[in-house]
């Protein structure tokens, strides 16, 4: 029998539909064929992007070969960085000037790297290249939220199958950030406890850990107990940190440990799936007119995280019309394909 779930964070429900048996090898993956033809992000092809904004170099000239991880603007930017941040109105309609900011990491010099094969230390220079543009960018403060994604294949929204990433710094803070926010602050006002820190020590105290995929010194993963989607997951920090920027470079190796084994999962279990990976973490907290004390509490309720959504099914009509989801795959038994093979029950308890 289906069963429906609300999400312990945000107000929305997803309909578990278990009964449907769905298994890793019911989902279909379109290979990709692999070609570097005329990719501007490979090495050597640098004079074909906009000039690099940062780059992470061994003493190379800037827009040159040379570099480990390179950031250029979007060629077709969502939001241009140029121009006067202007609000306006009529009546009950608002409006913005589109300023903002849309970069794209370029995550390694060859086209046909790949995260599960690439050195820790090398995914962990990436991870750093994300706290350094999304610091870099919250000193302007046109920019109320920052945030970084990863489209992997073109199923997921990837143009190109270079390995890259994208950053969009936006003038307001989105819906699904604003109501997790607002849940947390709520959460701690009521308990003085971080909310995603009480939902970690609950699935790591639970006996069978049933949604625990895996776990290392700093970081869980976790498929969570609404998912949205199939094979869905959340890694957490397992300290308490609002902000994806204060790591230091030793828990920044631990999550690129987390990252590569459960992407090398997705490869080996799903046969190499599209996914979408957004970073969730905390807005600007430079000070806002009308709201001193709107971030008074989020060092302490907010818990900065990572979410992935391969691309196994397709969201249509009923979903659109709902914001509710189906979901074919009950979360225990995604964590249960998803783990590694040396898991046992309790294995995971800090």
């Amino acid at each position: 029998m289906s069963e429906l779930r609300k999400d312990p964070i945000v107000d929305r429900w997803v309909i578990i539909a278990a009964e449907r048996g769905r298994r890793p090898s019911d989902f279909e993956t379109t290979p990709e064929p692999p070609t570097s033809e005329g990719c501007p992000f490979c090495e050597g092809n640098e004079a074909t992007t906009p000039p690099e904004i940062y780059a992470v170099r061994d003493g190379t000239a800037p827009n040159t070969p040379g570099w480990q991880v390179r950031v250029v603007p979007n060629k077709f930017p969502a939001l241009a960085i140029e121009g006067e941040l202007m609000r306006s109105g009529f009546g009950r309609l608002d409006r913005m000037t589109g300023v903002g900011a849309h970069e794209v990491i370029i995550e390694s010099p060859n086209h046909f790297d790949d995260i599960p094969a690439m050195s820790t230390d090398h995914v962990a220079l990436i991870l750093d290249t994300y706290a350094q543009r999304t610091e870099d960018l919250r000193r302007d403060e046109r920019f109320r939220h920052i945030i970084v994604f990863r489209n992997y294949k073109s199923a997921a929204g990837a143009s190109l199958s270079h390995p890259h990433s994208q950053l969009i710094a936006l003038p307001f803070i989105p819906k699904i950030t604003r109501e997790k926010l607002a849940s947390a602050q709520e959460y701690y006002r009521g308990k003085e406890r971080c909310i995603f820190c009480d939902l970690i020590e609950q699935e790591l105290s639970m006996p069978e850990q049933e949604r625990v995929i895996y776990c290392n010194d700093c970081f869980l993963i976790l498929s969570p107990f609404a998912a949205r989607f199939p094979f869905s997951v959340e890694i957490y920090p397992l300290q308490h940190c609002h902000d994806f920027v204060e790591m230091d470079s030793s828990t920044r190796l631990a999550l690129a440990e987390a990252l590569q084994f459960i992407f090398g999962q997705y490869k080996n279990t799903l046969a190499d799936p599209a996914y979408n990976m957004t970073l969730q973490t905390a807005p600007n907290t430079s000070p806002r007119p009308g709201h001193p004390d709107y971030w008074s509490s989020i060092a302490y309720d907010y818990h900065w995280h990572l979410e992935i959504f391969p691309r196994l099914t397709k969201v249509a009509g009923f979903e659109w019309g709902t914001g509710c989801y189906i979901n074919p795959v009950a979360p225990e038994d995604a964590a249960r394909y998803l783990r590694p093979e040396s898991w046992s029950p309790g294995a995971n308890e800090q």
